[in-house]
């Protein structure tokens, strides 16, 4: 069979376009202050839309399944990697403090992004409005701790507090996708919703987290001393894997989002359960998963700008739920700034700090695009259209308004 009819030809040129444009698109954003994710959604975004001047060959990879699995592995790979840079232990300190603060974080955007879905989709389904208000629960950690770290304040009180905030509400919003899909989900099938079936569902996701959880950290240590003693290349990064993958599994099967088992699969290994690996000159599991990571998370952004739709933006309707999502997204991050009162903190910086929604937000869009009711979208074009532009915009302005807020906070404290 020659190369130009095997199907697996055109996938590999597919990823040489997206992996080099990501890379492109990562260090032009990067050279001017911004995320390399907001690069990686820009160039999507462009090979979306070429279609527009007449160009039609990318059209095709939007629809490509292997593609798409790929971009979902991605997804998985991303969330387990951040959860491979936190621990049970850290998120148990970080206190009362980040706690408030992440309550108040999912709240007060989830009910702000209720209403203005009420207020600008009338005619669309209540579960639109709640599903609006679930995607302004994100934060992402990893925008936040990249920022921080690269001001040089990580270690600050604010920093440790924001940081241990953002881990905590990626958990809350992760359940809250699950409560709200698994809620969609009955609505399609015509059963009936009750509050039974809601506490059934949350019962569900903190069973299994604190399952997982619990059983991983005590499984975890005992899985990699057998595992070390195997011979072979790749073993700490294999028995990984099979962690993460088996834990998303899991979590799928009692019907959670598989990104909810990566995220808490990377939570429990933590790098003393594995030093028979180190010890012997091995990487850590954060550094073997981040090549992959690299390979296949920026295949995920491309695929979620390509979705875009750039004709929808001159709908007015779009603008403005765009802006008002955006306001609503700053809005409710600023009030779970409350968690740090009774303290001396830099409260601004702290609620500047849980605005960028990120790959999170983004990643609770991708799933609302494949919920329906009677084979009506929840998430139509024109709303997730809008949601994308309000995830760039709360990237964009973090680290600008973080740097200033920080340096003003400084400032004053001298």
């Amino acid at each position: 069979m020659t190369s130009h009819t095997d199907p697996i030809a055109i996938v590999a040129l597919a990823l040489a376009i997206i992996l080099a444009g990501a890379k492109v698109g990562g260090h032009l954003a990067e050279r001017i202050g911004q995320p390399a994710v907001l690069g990686e959604l820009l160039v999507g975004i462009v090979l979306g839309n070429l279609h527009l001047v007449g160009i039609e060959n990318f059209e095709p990879l939007k629809a490509n399944t292997t593609l798409d699995a790929l971009a979902r592995l991605g997804v998985i790979l991303l969330l387990f990697e951040v959860g491979l840079e936190s621990t049970v232990g850290d998120m148990l300190q970080v206190g009362a403090r980040s706690l408030a603060v992440a309550v108040l974080g999912v709240v007060a955007p989830w009910v702000l992004g209720w209403a203005v879905g009420v207020f600008m989709l009338p005619q669309h389904s209540v579960y639109a409005h709640v599903f609006l208000g679930a995607i302004l629960t994100a934060t992402s950690v990893g925008i936040t701790a990249r920022v921080l770290r690269d001001l040089g304040r990580a270690q600050a009180p604010e920093a440790r507090i924001i940081l241990g905030a953002a881990v905590i509400d990626d958990i809350l919003g992760l359940v809250i996708l699950a409560v709200v899909a698994n809620l969609i989900g009955a609505a399609n099938t015509g059963a009936a919703l009750s509050w039974g079936a809601v506490s059934i569902v949350i019962g569900k996701a903190m069973v299994f987290l604190v399952g997982a959880l619990s059983l991983g950290l005590w499984l975890s240590p005992h899985v990699f001393r057998v595992t070390a003693r195997l011979r072979g290349r790749g073993i700490l990064l294999a028995t990984g894997l099979v962690f993460c993958f088996l834990l998303s599994w899991l979590a799928s099967v009692i019907g959670l989002a598989p990104i909810v088992g990566a995220f808490a699969a990377g939570l429990v290994l933590e790098q003393g359960h594995y030093r028979q690996f180190t010890e012997k000159g091995e990487h850590t599991l954060v550094e073997l998963v981040k090549p992959i990571a690299s390979f296949l998370v920026p295949v995920f952004f491309v695929l979620v700008g390509m979705t875009v739709e750039i004709a929808a933006f001159a709908n007015r309707g779009v603008l403005g739920l765009a802006t008002l999502l955006t306001v609503a997204a700053i809005v409710g991050k600023q009030l779970c700034a409350l968690g740090g009162l009774g303290a001396p903190l830099d409260r601004l910086s702290i609620g500047i700090g849980m605005i960028p929604r990120g790959e999170v937000g983004l990643i609770f869009a991708n799933i609302g695009l494949g919920l329906a009711i009677n084979g009506v979208p929840v998430i139509d074009r024109g709303i997730y259209s809008a949601v994308v532009i309000m995830v760039m915009l709360t990237t964009l302005v973090t680290p600008p308004l973080l740097q200033w807020s920080l340096a003003r906070g400084e400032a004053r404290s001298r």
